[in-house]
């Protein structure tokens, strides 16, 4: 996959956030003072089986290659074992500073505890690192947001809400469906509780029906947001629930892969548009992270919005807390109250998102420079 990352005048500014604060930051023992190309730093990713996470990868080694550091990049294939393996195997190599997004939260125990005894500065990347004090900064997006933006949109594209915010011309009542992520990455909690506090006063109300009666995250979790086990719960709540005739109005999805998963199951139970034009109308359905193949069904007006996380600002702020904590320095926090890891409140740098729609893919992924319009039109990166 190719990903432009040219600094825009966005990445610009970011880098204007690492600032020197009195004291030594984690990792100066090892770092301060050093030249940037004597040193080096473990990069962790969980996957390549999505195209976000490859991404990240590529972008994170890609800019702190430019700023001269040695980059180890890995990817754990969504084995926690393996992950654990290969930190331990950056520890043991002697990296300067780690940045982990990590598979399951809590896995990763022992290793940070080997990163402290180093002095190595652990980075924990868009997934909260949970239940250790050997975590020193959380990079990611404001994620109770995300969940309130895929709310929002499921609420503008079933018409209860316009897209400014105003009360729309429908009244229901709509059936929906609630999909989450995996509930060993933190992440899917903020998702679920920020979409649900935009959905529960319209689910009191009467407004919106969940006809499975599934409505609490453990129910709706989908281990390793893997979308094969998507689609297998999207096709048995329609075997379950909307085979008397009933149709399903929309579906909360928390990501691009689940999406396509839910859509797939809705297309073979006949949702959407067919040769003979006998279709039921596709609900509306969610995601997140602008993933190609998405940004295309969007375009075809099968999958309603996406929630659109810049993934080349959050390698630079990646890069630049990196360099802060190696140049014996402390990176700027702009949150360091909500991210509690179960034994302390995990200094961070928080980005915005935005919600895509139809009409909005040219201005926020094409003219940004994040994909192209051949790509969207294709659904496929060059």
């Amino acid at each position: 996959m190719s990903r432009k990352l040219g600094l825009t005048a966005a990445t610009a500014t970011l880098a204007l956030a690492l600032t020197a604060c009195g004291g030594e930051g984690a990792g100066s023992g090892s770092g301060g003072g050093s030249e940037a190309g004597d040193q080096s730093i473990g990069v962790s990713m969980p996957t390549q089986t999505s195209e976000r996470w490859i991404a990240d990868g590529n972008s994170v080694k890609e800019q702190l290659e430019d700023e001269g550091y040695q980059v180890e990049l890995q990817y754990a294939n969504d084995d926690i074992p393996t992950q654990s393996q290969q930190v331990d195997q950056m520890i043991t190599q002697g990296v300067d500073a780690l940045i982990i997004a990590a598979i399951d939260g809590t896995a990763l125990s022992s290793q940070l505890q080997a990163a402290a005894d180093a002095d190595i500065p652990v980075i924990s990347y868009d997934r909260l690192i949970r239940d250790t004090e050997n975590v020193d900064f959380y990079v990611s997006f404001d994620n109770f947001k995300v969940g309130e933006a895929q709310g929002n949109a499921l609420l503008t594209g079933l018409g209860l809400k316009t897209a400014d915010g105003g009360e729309g011309d429908a009244t229901g009542p709509f059936n929906i469906e609630l999909f989450a992520g995996s509930l060993d990455d933190n992440n899917a909690f903020f998702f679920f509780d920020g979409a649900m506090s935009v959905l529960k006063p319209f689910i009191d109300d009467g407004t919106l029906i969940v006809k499975s009666g599934q409505t609490a995250i453990e129910q709706a979790a989908t281990l390793r947001w893997q979308q094969e086990t998507a689609q297998k719960r999207m096709e048995d709540l329609l075997t379950s629930n909307y085979n008397d005739g009933t149709r399903v109005d929309g579906v909360l999805s928390p990501y691009d892969g689940l999406s396509r998963g839910i859509i797939t199951a809705l297309q073979n139970a006949g949702y959407g548009p067919t040769t003979d034009g006998g279709a039921q109308p596709m609900p509306i359905v969610t995601g997140q992270d602008a993933e190609i193949a998405s940004v295309k069904l969007i375009d075809d007006g099968v999958q309603h919005s996406t929630i659109f996380k810049d993934t080349r600002l959050l390698a630079e702020q990646a890069v630049v807390a990196a360099k802060a904590f190696l140049e014996g320095k402390e990176p700027e926090a702009n949150d360091t109250k909500t991210y509690d890891n179960g034994v302390k409140v995990v200094p961070s740098y928080l980005l915005p998102v935005e919600t895509v729609y139809k009409d909005n893919i040219q201005s926020a992924l094409i003219e940004t420079d994040y994909w192209t319009a051949e790509e969207v039109e294709s659904g496929q990166a060059d």
